[in-house]
C-alpha cells in the first residue's frame, strides 16, 4: 500500500518473533491482504478474520452481544474486544482489529468515514483509538482505514 512499509512491517515482526493475526470489518480483510501480498509474509501472518456481520463478531471472535447492544458495532468496546478475541482465538502475538462506517451513509451519531481499531498485544495493554476520516468515499475510506491499521502495527512493533 501506499505510504506504507509492509516489507518493513514483515521484516521487524519476524525479527521480533511476533506473529500476526487481524480482525477486519469495514476492510473486509484488506489488512490480511496487504500482509499477504509479501512474499514470506507467512512467516509472521497467522490468520485473518473477516467479521462483517455482529453475529460473525461474536461467533468467531467472541464480542459479547451486550457490547454490540449497547455500544453498537463501531465503537472503541466492539474494537477492543474484536482485537483482544483474535489474539485468543489465534496463535498470533499482535493483533488489530477495525470496526466502521466506510460509506455512503452513516448517521448524526456514527457519521460515515468514523472507523475505530483495536490493538492487541500478548503481555501489552489493549489500545483503541476512533479516527474520522470524513465522507472521503467508500473506496478511499476502506484505503485509509487499511493504511492506518497497517502504521499501527508498525509502530507496536518499533
Amino acid at each position: 500500500m501506499a505510504g506504507v512499509d509492509v516489507p518493513d512491517l514483515l521484516a521487524q515482526a519476524r525479527y521480533w518473533g511476533l506473529r500476526i493475526a487481524t480482525a477486519e470489518s469495514c476492510t473486509g480483510g484488506m489488512v490480511a491482504a496487504a500482509l499477504t501480498d509479501v512474499a514470506g509474509s507467512s512467516e509472521v501472518f497467522e490468520r485473518g478474520f473477516v467479521t462483517y456481520s455482529n453475529a460473525a463478531k461474536v461467533e468467531l471472535l467472541g464480542v459479547s452481544p451486550e457490547t454490540l447492544s449497547a455500544w453498537g458495532a463501531v465503537s472503541e468496546q466492539v474494537a477492543r474486544e474484536m482485537a483482544e478475541g483474535a489474539l485468543r482465538h489465534s496463535a498470533a502475538d499482535l493483533a488489530v482489529s477495525i470496526t466502521g462506517i466506510a460509506g455512503p451513509g452513516g448517521s448524526e451519531f456514527k457519521p460515515e468515514g468514523r472507523v475505530c481499531f483495536g490493538l492487541a498485544g500478548k503481555g501489552r495493554e489493549t489500545r483503541v483509538e476512533t479516527v474520522e476520516f470524513g465522507a472521503l468515499g467508500r473506496a478511499k475510506v476502506r484505503k485509509a482505514a487499511t493504511e492506518h491499521a497497517l502504521g499501527l502495527l508498525i509502530a507496536a512493533l518499533r
